[in-house]
């Protein structure tokens, strides 16, 4: 039976309030019975084929990696999985911890909204009461995510605190949980958070690195790099995950390099200038200032616009296992043209950086090697963003007449 631990290093723990240690214990329990359990496991297994659609394709980018030259290309498609991304995969897990629990209701964080829509749809197939915490910057420039929340039947509630962003979601989250914890459980989305979470989030995540190696096999590729954008990081654990133990592949992580280099315009912690800290019931890298205060981030992808980085990818980071390396917002935002114009596929924004990061690493390795990406997301719910960086004017045009359209009604 496998281990899990609190720490990762230096990094982890469960620096939590005295109010959540009876939650965090039960749920200790429960994670650690229902990993071993087969029933539980065939439940996931079933859920994830029949709800979410695993397994999700590996394709290969023949053209992108004509145009770019170097490794060929591979793309893991979460973004096809149903949702829209990989967030589902440990929504499924954790909807069902909480039926094993006996909790009726679930609570989740949201940035980019991916997580948040894969928290309302899940509990909406189970039955479950669901409430979403937002930062009202992200609910502004994630609008379509918002009314699918709605739809699936969840509550969506803005949180105007702070930077008003995923950090202040997570507070808000954390405080309602402290006050309801005997009929709810917080559905954390990222391999964050005070033990279990860390652990528990990347189990449910690691169906897309068996994915991939397997699917690898039956291609006859051998991967020379797995590339994942990091934002708190289950998408890049859960694809890491079965090669942390070993010295090959690479295995490169890609951070919000923002708008520039300096606090305030990035969220590069483990590739910029992240500092030991304490945060949300974890200890991991945050970005500080100066009098050590957690400090305000940047991206134009919400989901990487987080000041912190879950401990286990921390510590893969001091050990050397993972590399980190950033991509700027035009980056990305080219990286999204590439693959559109080549592939036919809309990397979400935060994929988008591994995209932009894998695109260079192809180009310094031989046509022979292989790059393998993990499009943890499509783009679909970035349509606002995407459509005012890259045809402003047409796309101000539209919102005009769609706007009179709607008075005129």
């Amino acid at each position: 039976m496998k281990v899990y631990n609190d720490y990762f290093g230096r990094f982890g723990g469960r620096y939590a309030a005295e109010v959540l240690r009876t939650p965090l214990d039960e749920l200790q329990a429960a994670f650690t019975g229902a990993i071993a359990d087969p029933e539980f496991l065939a439940e996931l297994d079933r859920l994830g084929r029949q709800f979410a659609g695993r397994p999700t394709p590996l394709t290969p980018a023949v053209n992108a990696a004509a145009e770019i030259g170097g490794a060929a290309i591979y793309l893991k498609l979460e973004g096809l999985a149903n949702t829209g991304a990989h967030k589902v995969n440990n929504v499924i897990g954790q909807c069902l911890l909480a039926q094993r629990m006996g909790k009726p209701r679930v609570i989740a964080e949201t940035g980019a909204g991916q997580h948040g829509v894969a928290t309302a749809a899940v509990s909406a197939r189970l039955g479950l009461e669901c409430r979403v915490y937002m930062g009202e910057v992200d609910v502004r420039r994630q609008r379509p995510n918002v009314f699918w929340m709605d739809l699936f039947g969840a509550e969506v509630v803005p949180v105007g605190s702070g930077a008003r962003t995923l950090k202040d979601a997570v507070n808000e989250a954390l405080r309602d949980w402290s006050d309801s914890f005997e009929r709810t459980h917080y559905v954390i989305g990222s391999a964050m958070g005070p033990s279990p979470y860390p652990d528990m989030v990347r189990e449910f995540q690691s169906v897309v690195g068996r994915e991939v190696v397997e699917q690898c096999r039956q291609l006859g590729v051998e991967p020379a790099a797995l590339v994942a954008c990091v934002g708190g990081g289950s998408n890049a654990l859960g694809f890491f995950a079965p090669h942390l133990e070993a010295p090959e592949p690479r295995l490169i992580g890609v951070e919000a390099g923002g708008r520039g280099p300096a606090l305030g315009d990035h969220a590069a912690r483990l590739s910029g200038s992240g500092a030991p800290g304490i945060v949300h019931g974890y200890k991991s890298l945050f970005l500080t200032d100066g009098d050590g205060q957690v400090a305000e981030t940047h991206s134009i992808s919400a989901g990487l616009d987080y000041p912190g980085v879950g401990p286990q990818l921390a510590h893969l980071g001091d050990s050397g296992r993972v590399e980190f390396t950033t991509a700027s917002d035009d980056e990305a935002l080219d990286a999204v043209r590439t693959f559109a114009r080549s592939e036919g596929i809309v990397f979400a924004l935060e994929s988008a950086h591994a995209g932009a990061a894998a695109i260079k690493v192809a180009r310094s390795l031989p046509d022979d090697a292989n790059v393998v990406v993990n499009v943890s997301g499509r783009g679909d719910k970035d349509l606002f963003i995407l459509a005012r960086a890259l045809q402003p004017g047409r796309w101000a045009e539209f919102l005009k007449r769609e706007a009179q359209e709607i008075e005129d009604a």
